[in-house]
């Protein structure tokens, strides 16, 4: 235990987090999948945006960043550009990441650029009172959809294995084993991650809906799963309305920064190659 409690600014807890918010399980699995690879600290760069999930670095001892609204992917790609040798991990939710931040999120996957980025998917904007989100399923109540939601909501691990991601995979904070297992092997992973986080937000999206208290939540969560290795074998039916849940995807590709310290390397020796000859010509014109 005492070896856990390290990772943590120990004199900023408690932490403001509803109860029964789902963030501080989640972050406790990216606590225990770090332990597990054995990341130095000090090689350690954790990033967030702005929103309930994104407070989760202040609580956590690592060189880490709180940055603007959905500009944390940003911060982290000019990190890893600088510090290639960093392990960068980006924490997020799911308005931070999928709406004002959607843009960076497609394009770090395109890259490829090695993040792992965690989206905690409450499925709602908590901190901002309970406004609906791109991942508030149709018909969902938010203070902003009184009515219920009228937009389809991303798959956001569908989105990003079609924008260039090469590991993601998919958990909930019910299922925190797997959470674990596929945080720890995200890390693993030389390119870009995705761990989608699905969380309970009993203060917002579970009054407004009507599910009920954390506990209620969680069973609720659980009944919309299915793990992709049971689904397999399942009927069309059976899998309607589910998410599925485990390792999604797992393609390695070229890694940007890798690829992008080629380039310079490349564009160096060309260089070098042209002032040798630069000299040359003038000494012999001499």
């Amino acid at each position: 235990m005492s070896d856990f409690l390290s990772y943590f600014r120990q004199d900023n807890l408690p932490h403001i987090w509803c109860p029964g918010c789902g963030h501080g399980t989640v972050t406790g699995a990216i606590v225990r999948a770090i332990a597990r690879k054995g990341l130095d600290k000090n090689k350690v760069c954790i990033v967030s945006g702005i929103g309930c999930s994104s407070r989760a670095v202040g609580y956590l001892d690592f060189d880490t960043l709180h940055t603007a609204h959905g500009r944390a992917l940003a911060f982290a790609t000019g990190i890893k550009l600088a510090r290639p040798e960093l392990k960068v991990i980006v924490m997020t939710g799911d308005g931070d990441c999928t709406a004002i931040g959607g843009n960076h999120f497609i394009h770090a996957a395109r890259r490829n650029i090695d993040i792992t980025t965690i989206v905690m998917n409450n499925n709602i904007y908590g901190m901002t009172s309970g406004q609906y989100s791109p991942m508030t399923p149709k018909g969902m109540y938010g203070t902003t959809a009184p009515y219920g939601n009228l937009e389809r909501s991303f798959d956001l691990c569908e989105l990003a294995k079609a924008a260039g991601a090469t590991y993601v995979g998919r958990a909930t904070s019910y299922h925190v084993p797997l959470l674990i297992d596929l945080i720890e092997a995200a890390l693993g992973n030389k390119g870009f991650s995705v761990v989608e986080a699905m969380v309970q937000c009993p203060t917002y999206f579970g009054r407004k809906n009507k599910i009920g208290g954390p506990v209620e939540m969680l069973e609720w969560i659980k009944e919309g799963t299915v793990n992709v290795k049971a689904a397999a074998s399942l009927p069309p039916e059976k899998l309607a309305g589910k998410a599925l849940i485990g390792e999604l995807h797992n393609a390695p590709a070229p890694e940007y920064t890798a690829d992008y310290d080629e380039l310079i390397a490349k564009v160096q020796r060309k260089f070098d190659t042209f002032q040798g000859g630069l000299y040359g010509c003038a000494s012999n014109s001499d």
